[in-house]
Order: structure tokens, then C-alpha cells, then sequence
């Protein structure tokens, strides 16, 4: 199901500023086991809608994922959701969306996400969620993307993942440039300003087009 709709919405922003249209939303289907989850996932929805940001999101109408997308389209934002048709019932699709987008594949799915978004916001998930945002990471260190990619997160929920970022770093996996791809905000309002700073520079690697991924 692909409803059309503009492929890009508007939004104001400084000189300073890179221009944000749409920030990308890896999330949970699941709401998780306190309210602070929904929560953040509700402001953040609806900020980006006040702000005339649009939201790109996993599609689903539960869980984290429908808390962002409810919020967004209560204030009348921009909701893009891309699911794949295998997930439309287990994830709950949310059918009443203006623009959803139904492809084949979960490869397909991050890739029409990322072509849609100019930056990524990570909330609370699961393995999903986790997968999504380590894929976008390394696409950024390859260079196939140079887009901000920010953990959201105030109650400490991805405290063990950025320690075994560090960790990584310290045992000489992971470069502190590439460490670097993986920014935090506590709140949304620094999310937001991340996400209008370019991301940070990477060394020069071997370049990959995106059908050598």
C-alpha cells in the first residue's frame, strides 16, 4: 500500500542550521515495561510535528512506534510509515496513515527509510531497533550516507550500548571517529539540535554504492 503524499516537508531552519525535512524514528513495537518509553516517544512526535519536521517510522500502530506516530499526526505533522508486508499484522500496521509504504523486504524497508530521512533519532526497541541503528552506523563510516544519528534516550535505557561503544573503541575495534557517528541527547531538545549539526566527519575508507551492501 503506497499512499502518495510529498516526498519532502518543509522546515525552518537557521543558517546555522542544515535543513532537517524528515528524521528517521528506529523505535520498538513493543511499549515496553515503564511509561517513560511512551512517553519521550510522544514529545518527540510531537515536536517534530510543531516544527514541521516529518516523521518516517516503522509503519506499526503500537507500542513505541504508534506513541511517535499518534503524537506526530495530533499535531498535524508529516507521518511516513514503511513496513514490510510480512510484518503488517504482527507489528499492527497502522493502516490509517496518509502515506503507508508496503515493501518486500527488511533491507528494503531501512532503505526506503533512509532515502526518506535526513537524520535518525533512536529510541527505545529491541533487537529491531538495535539492528536498525547499527546498520545506519555503518553505513555512515562506509560514507554511504553523512546524515546525524542520535540516541534518545533519558532513562538510561542504552547506557550498556554506549559502553560497549567505548569498550570497542578502547580494544581497537571501533575507531573514536566512528565512535563519534553515535551521539546522545537525555532530552529531546538537544535531539533536535543534533540533528541539525552535520555529522561528525569520518576518515577516508573504501567508498561502497549502495547495491555493493
Amino acid at each position: 500500500m503506497h499512499h502518495n503524499s510529498a516526498d519532502r516537508a518543509a522546515s525552518p531552519h537557521s543558517a546555522a542550521d542544515q535543513p532537517v525535512r524528515r528524521v528517521c524514528v528506529f523505535c520498538g513495537s513493543s511499549p515496553g515495561s515503564r511509561p517513560d518509553y511512551t512517553a519521550v516517544a510522544t514529545e518527540l512526535g510531537r515536536r517534530l510535528a510543531t516544527e514541521r519536521i516529518g516523521v518516517v517510522y516503522g509503519g506499526a500502530r503500537i507500542g513505541v512506534m504508534g506513541a511517535v506516530s499518534a503524537a506526530a499526526l495530533a499535531n498535524g505533522g508529516d507521518v511516513v510509515g514503511v513496513i514490510p508486508e510480512a510484518l503488517l499484522l504482527r507489528e499492527v500496521a497502522h493502516f490509517d496513515l496518509p502515506d503507508l509504504r508496503v515493501v518486500g523486504s527488511m533491507h528494503e524497508r531501512k532503505a526506503t527509510m533512509n532515502e526518506l530521512s535526513d537524520a535518525f533519532i533512536v529510541l527505545a526497541g529491541g533487537y529491531g531497533t538495535f539492528e536498525e541503528l547499527f546498520e545506519v552506523v555503518t553505513w555512515a563510516q562506509l560514507g554511504l550516507h553523512h546524515k546525524p544519528i542520535v540516541l534518545l534516550d533519558g532513562t538510561g535505557y542504552f547506557t550498556p550500548v554506549l559502553t560497549m561503544l567505548d569498550h570497542a573503541v578502547d580494544e581497537g575495534f571501533v575507531s573514536p571517529a566512528g565512535r563519534a557517528l553515535v551521539q546522545h541527547a537525555t532530552d529531546v531538545d538537544t535531539a533536535l539540535k543534533l540533528v541539525r549539526q552535520p555529522a561528525p566527519p569520518q576518515p577516508e575508507l573504501v567508498r561502497l554504492s549502495p547495491d555493493e551492501t
